[in-house]
This record gives structure tokens, C-alpha cells and sequence, in this order.
């Protein structure tokens, strides 16, 4: 059997991933770019001939669109990350009913649900429309931050972040295919970059603020003004978010071209015009941007045409499962857990490492420590972006204008060197005391990387299955969360969090006596404070899983019966 020729429009539908994307010759009947320098690109998909398909839409209802999204993706992916830098306050605050170990488990089950709830919510967004399951779900989030400074007991915390993760799944896979609803593919990744900029900065930027709200108003306002924000979120999305869920089985297919003398002509000579981005013409002919629909009814809830539509719910759960077995969907998935998981790890080991000894930073420097990690993600989504789809044009225009999914996994090649230098910084910099601003550098190097990582792998999995993207994007999901549970319920109790804890329960002790006016002397303090992690050490390797929360309770005890150290 002969290898499919890519060349061959009879044959680019057997290689996923390959569509014509450059027309060097002018000889392709389709809709093309009139951006400038880019008036041969083909638009894939290609748009309809209606000007409520969110591709024809002008370029400021298309930027408003896009502004919706990110912020319902600032709003909550800031809810998902408030607690990373106020994990040791919130164990002082509960008399250590809640360990770090105990608040880092809770990080697990969030991302498991928040990955498994995407069989729930996309089949609802693709079946009934993505405006009602954004503004459930950013409700929902709000609810959870109500509930969370109000729990005292580790069953109530894994509770709520179970809630918080399935209402937060949105955030996941629904937003990938926002963009690709509103924009073409040689524009699509640096729209992709802005989402992970979104998402991955404000995991960033909510540590940040929170240390400051933990100083000044303690760990519950933390959550509270969280919920203020989900709220402010809410009446923003309602008001200016538009359904992009669109009907193309009536679109047609672009004309392939031949090596026929006729199709040699040129598109001008054809009577066909150029697509622009503010003004798509068909023969000619300026389409209207003005909508069909008023502004009531786009702040409609549901329209007509969807709830009319043959009801494909069951399919739409089972086929995230099916694509499993699709080397690479399962392969965009793992690239992306593999990714994602070091944000996992630093998240649960930033407040331990930069508030413990020797580095001893407040709640508020913990926080301010996560302005590194938001400049690598401001880093990585410039690479991503720009980078990616300059790159991604050039590779189809030195491919006889064929553009390959494969062509954008070129921009891992800086990760292969840098993501392990971050590792390898940050674990033994942090193990032998290293210099703080050599571990601030590790944390935005690696998140730079990550992020990297991330973004190729989602735009891979997108570009390779175009026509399967929303199913495609859950089963993705999938894979990285799951192992994103994984780690964080692995970093929970096999790396030392209740070592960690009961250290971070003698320092909170301390503070309160220097706070209330009793004074430890600093030497004094850091004897005490030695012999007490021996304790903790012999204490909770003696003890059984169980009996933690007992080796905490003994070193509570003994912090506060220490009277003879304390200076009036």
C-alpha cells in the first residue's frame, strides 16, 4: 500500500493533523487572510456565509469574547490556588486539625474531580450551549469560597475542594474550545497562550495576594475576597459573554485544488476575494458583521436552535473514554499531566520551604515569592504564542504550504534542558540551604517550562484531531488530572508534610509569644526549636499513619509548657 502524499487533497484527510495552510501558488479556492504579510493563508476551518458564526463575527465582538473567557479563567483559576501560601497559617489557625499534609490532599481530590467533571459539563456546554455551564460553574466557585473558611475538620476540607474541583471543570477543557470556536488556526495559538497566561498566572498571582490578606485580615478573608471576585466574575460574564456554539454541518467544504490548467488561474482573476479578520467577503461580496440577534437575547440562558437539536449527551460522555485508546490523545495528555504536576509540587512544598528554616519568610514573602513563576508564565505564553504561529507558517511554507500538527513540538526543545535545571535547583537547592534567590529562580524557571509543555501539548492534540477537538480536549483532561491526584495525593504523605507541620506548629507558637509580648530570645527559640523536631522525628516515625495528629498534638504540648523560656 503507497504512503498517503500529503500533497494529494484527495488524501490529507487519512493523515490527522495535515491540512493545506499556505497557498504558495494562488491556485487554492478558499477564503484567505488579509492580515498583512499573510494574504495566502488559507482559513481553516472555513467559515460559513452567516454572520452569527463566531468565525465572521468583527474583531471587537470577537476580542469581547475572548475577554469574557479570560476572565471567567482569572476568576477561577485564582479560587483554585488562594491557599498555597497560607498552608502553614490556616495549620496554626486550626490547632493543627488541618496538617499541610491534610490541605495538600485536598489539592489532589480538586484536580481529580476538576478532570473527571469535564464528562459532565462539556457534553452539557456542546448539547445545551457554553454560556449557562460558565455561569453555573463560576457560581458554583463562589459557593465553595462562602464554605471553606467555615471548616474545621479534615473530612469537611476534602469535602469542599471536591465540590470546588467538579464546579471548577470548566476551566479545564471548556475554554481550549472557546478559542477554537472564535478564531482560525494560524492565529489559534497565540490565543491558546493567553488562556494559559490567564490560568497559570493567576495560580501564580492569587499567592501574591493572599499572603497580604492572611497578614492583615487573616486565612478566612483569603477565601472571602475570593468569593467577592467570583462574584464580580458572575455579573461580568452575564452581561458580555455571547454562546459561541455553532452549527457547521451546513458549512461548506473549502474547494480543494487541482493540477488542473483552469484552477492555475489566480484568485483574483477567479472573482474571489480575501477573508479579512474585520470584514470576510464571499465573491466579492462584503458580508454584514451586524447580528441577527439583540442584546436580550444574547444574555438568553438557552437559545431555541440548541434545545431543538437530537439530544447526543450519552455519546459526547462515552467518546472522551473511547479516545483513550488514541496514541495521541493519550500522549497530549500525558505530555501535559507530566508538565502540570511540577506545579503540583511546588504549590505544596513553596510555603513549607521558603517559611521554614533557614529562609523564614512570612506569609506575605512566601507570596510575593510566586511573582517569579508569573513572569516565566508571562515568558512561556510570548514563546508559545507568537513564536508558535510565526513558526508554524514558516515550517508550511518551506512544506509546499502543508502544515503538520507536529510542526509546533519543535518549541519543547528549550524545556529539555531548562525544565530539569529548575528541578534539580529547586530540590537540592532547597535540601543544602541554598541562597533564597537561587530557589525564586528555580520556581520561574520551571514554571516557564511547564507552562511550555503544556501549551504544546494541548495546541498538538487540537491541531492532530480538529474535527474531534471538544471530545478530544476531555480526554486530555483526563489523563492530566488523574496524575495531577496522583502526585498531590503522593506529595500529601510520602514527603514529609507531617515533619513539615509539626516544625510549622512550634514556629507558630513562637510567634504568638512574641506577638502577645512574651519574647523567646532568638537562641533560645532556636534550641527549643531543635530539640522539639527531634521529638517530632522519633515521634511520628514511631508512630502509625493514624496516630499524626497525635505526634502534632505531643508537640503542641510541649511548645506551650515551655514556660520557663518565655521573657515578660
Amino acid at each position: 500500500m503507497s504512503k498517503p502524499d500529503p500533497l494529494d487533497p484527495s488524501q490529507q484527510d487519512a493523515i490527522p493533523g495535515t491540512v493545506h495552510l499556505v497557498d504558495l501558488e494562488g491556485t487554492l479556492l478558499a477564503k484567505h487572510s488579509s492580515e498583512k504579510g499573510a494574504q495566502d493563508i488559507v482559513l481553516v476551518p472555513a467559515p460559513s456565509n452567516d454572520p452569527d458564526d463566531p468565525l465572521n463575527w468583527s474583531l471587537s465582538r470577537k476580542a469581547l469574547a475572548t475577554a469574557c473567557m479570560c476572565v471567567y479563567t482569572l476568576m477561577v483559576g485564582l479560587a483554585s490556588a488562594m491557599i498555597y501560601s497560607v498552608l502553614v497559617p490556616i495549620t496554626i489557625a486550626t490547632n493543627g486539625d488541618l496538617t499541610v499534609a491534610d490541605l495538600n490532599a485536598g489539592t489532589g481530590y480538586f484536580f481529580l474531580f476538576a478532570g473527571w467533571g469535564c464528562l459532565v459539563w462539556q457534553p452539557l456546554a456542546l448539547q445545551y450551549g457554553k454560556r449557562p455551564i460558565y455561569l453555573l460553574s463560576i457560581l458554583g466557585v463562589m459557593a465553595t469560597q462562602i464554605w471553606a473558611p467555615h471548616i474545621s475538620s479534615n473530612g469537611q476540607w476534602i469535602a469542599s475542594r471536591i465540590v470546588q474541583g467538579f464546579c471548577s471543570a470548566p476551566i479545564e477543557s471548556l475554554c481550549e474550545i472557546t478559542v477554537t470556536d472564535l478564531w482560525f488556526t494560524h492565529q489559534r495559538g497565540r490565543f491558546m497562550a493567553l488562556y494559559a497566561l490567564f490560568i497559570v498566572g493567576s495560580n501564580s498571582f492569587a499567592p501574591v495576594m493572599a499572603g497580604f490578606i492572611d497578614d492583615g485580615m487573616g486565612w478566612q478573608w483569603v477565601l472571602y475576597w475570593s468569593a467577592i471576585w467570583q462574584a464580580i466574575g458572575f455579573v461580568f460574564l452575564f452581561c458580555f459573554m455571547e454562546e459561541t456554539n455553532y452549527n457547521r454541518q451546513h458549512v461548506l467544504e473549502q474547494t480543494a485544488f487541482s493540477d488542473s490548467a483552469e484552477n492555475h488561474q489566480t484568485l483574483s482573476e477567479k472573482g474571489i476575494v480575501n477573508s479579512e479578520l474585520n470584514g470576510p467577503t464571499i465573491n466579492g461580496a462584503q458580508l454584514s458583521h451586524r447580528s441577527q440577534r439583540t442584546y436580550v437575547q444574547k444574555l438568553g440562558l438557552f437559545r431555541r436552535d440548541q434545545l431543538r437539536q437530537p439530544n447526543r449527551l450519552l455519546g459526547m460522555v462515552l467518546r472522551p473514554l473511547q479516545f483513550l485508546t488514541f496514541p495521541v490523545i493519550f500522549y497530549a495528555g500525558f505530555t501535559y499531566g507530566a508538565n502540570l504536576v511540577w506545579f503540583n509540587v511546588l504549590n505544596g512544598t513553596a510555603s513549607l520551604v521558603l517559611g521554614g528554616p533557614p529562609y523564614n519568610f512570612s506569609a506575605s514573602m512566601v507570596g510575593l515569592s510566586y511573582l517569579s513563576p508569573l513572569i516565566g508564565t508571562f515568558i512561556a505564553a510570548t514563546y508559545t504564542g507568537f513564536a508558535g504561529d510565526a513558526l508554524l507558517v514558516k515550517l508550511a511554507r518551506r512544506n509546499h504550504g502543508i502544515a503538520e500538527s507536529e510542526h509546533r513540538l519543535w518549541l519543547l526543545l528549550p524545556q529539555i534542558l531548562l525544565l530539569p535545571f529548575g528541578l534539580i535547583l529547586w530540590g537540592i537547592g532547597a535540601a543544602h540551604d541554598v541562597q533564597w534567590f537561587g530557589l525564586i529562580f528555580a520556581i520561574g524557571t520551571i514554571s516557564c517550562m511547564a507552562t511550555i509543555g503544556c501549551q504544546v501539548s494541548i495546541n498538538y492534540c487540537i491541531d492532530s484531531y480538529r474535527a474531534l477537538g471538544a471530545d478530544a480536549i476531555v480526554t486530555v483532561i483526563l489523563v492530566r488530572n488523574t496524575m495531577s491526584f496522583a502526585i498531590g495525593y503522593g506529595c500529601a504523605y510520602t514527603m514529609g508534610y507531617e515533619y513539615g507541620s509539626a516544625k510549622c506548629v512550634y514556629r507558630g507558637r513562637v510567634r504568638i509569644y512574641r506577638s502577645g509580648g512574651n519574647v523567646l530570645s532568638d537562641d533560645m527559640a532556636r534550641k527549643e526549636m531543635e530539640n522539639l523536631e527531634r521529638a517530632a522525628v522519633l515521634e511520628i516515625r514511631g508512630s502509625h499513619e493514624g496516630s499524626r495528629h497525635g505526634a502534632l498534638n505531643l508537640l503542641w504540648e510541649k511548645a506551650c509548657t515551655h514556660q520557663e523560656y518565655k521573657r515578660s
